[in-house]
């Protein structure tokens, strides 16, 4: 069984790819009830007509017994001008929901969408105590898809024609696109963008969810599709390469922190980082963009001592 704890907009677009692509039993899992029960309502009539799985609605916790997989799509406020507005809110929200999971599914893999990312998989793991290849945030594999898109725009090409699009660190203004791997048509994107153009890039990609609020939507399918992919991995045991925020101890020098970084899930669902070649101004980057997250999960620790006292 797959439970996704949230049922908003990326919460019920994951849960209509799980449907149709029949991977297993879906439990939504939202704090109000009516909701949540028709919208599993409607989710049934996309089950494809020789599946036998089901798909459920609650707002009972307990429910989430058994669980091989649990998505965090949770929100608590919408993001205004950065992801780290929810800061308070979600940390308090992920503790609340990450005892709840060691109370009920201690054994389940465990998948964070909600923001801050890095942040909330960080502390996910504190107050739950779950072994750091059974969490990861998902992430960087969007903004992977996202450089690929723009480097695809910036050289007049289909995104077919891009590989090795990196991007790693924070899922924020921080983050770090690898342009010292990427290619565009086996050509290495360093010969064909200048520092300008990559700068450009880099602002657009960190900026790229603003470009979609302010057209009226927010990221929704998008991170659901790449959710799915990591998901579908998982329940059917393929091997998959990808980029996601994990807690790192000691791979590029770093730990105490989670940030995206390329990882390898292999048939027998365990999660291995794997440490990529990157230039020195891209590990200098990356070290910051580390700093970066400490400072917020510093911040964190803080609040949340401050709400209890």
């Amino acid at each position: 069984m797959i439970s996704i704890i949230g049922s908003g907009r990326v919460g019920t677009a994951l849960a209509f790819l799980l449907t149709t692509h029949s991977i297993d039993d879906i439990l939504l899992v939202n704090r109000t009830m009516n909701d949540v029960r028709g919208k599993a309502l409607d989710l049934t009539n996309a089950i494809p007509a020789n599946s036998d799985f089901v798909i459920t609605g609650t707002n009972d916790f307990s429910m989430i017994k058994k669980s091989d997989i649990i998505i965090i799509s949770a929100s608590m406020i919408q993001t205004v001008s950065s992801r780290l507005d929810s800061l308070q809110k979600h940390s308090q929200m992920i503790k609340d929901i990450a005892k709840k999971i060691q109370q009920y599914s201690p054994e389940s893999k465990v998948l964070i969408i909600s923001n801050p990312v890095d942040v909330l998989t960080f502390m996910f793991q504190k107050y739950s105590k779950i072994n750091r290849h059974n969490l990861l945030g998902i992430a960087g594999n969007l903004d992977s898809e996202r450089f690929r898109y723009l480097l695809s725009q910036e050289i007049s090409k289909k995104p077919s024609a891009i590989s090795n699009s990196y991007v790693l660190g924070e899922h924020g203004d921080s983050m770090v696109p690898i342009f010292s791997l990427a290619k565009i048509d086996g050509k290495p994107v360093m010969q064909l963008l200048n520092k300008p153009a990559q700068s450009k890039i880099t602002k657009r990609l960190r900026d790229y969810w603003k470009s979609i609020r302010d057209l009226g939507w927010t990221s929704t399918y998008g991170i659901a599709r790449n959710s799915f992919d990591i998901i579908e991995a998982m329940t059917t045991k393929k091997e998959i390469n990808t980029v996601a925020s994990i807690n790192l101890h000691g791979e590029y020098g770093l730990s105490n922190v989670a940030m995206g970084v390329p990882i390898k899930i292999r048939k027998d669902n365990h999660v291995q980082v794997s440490e990529i070649d990157l230039n020195s101004s891209e590990r200098l980057s990356l070290t910051r963009s580390a700093v970066m997250i400490k400072k917020f999960i510093k911040n964190t620790d803080s609040m949340l001592v401050d709400i209890h006292n």
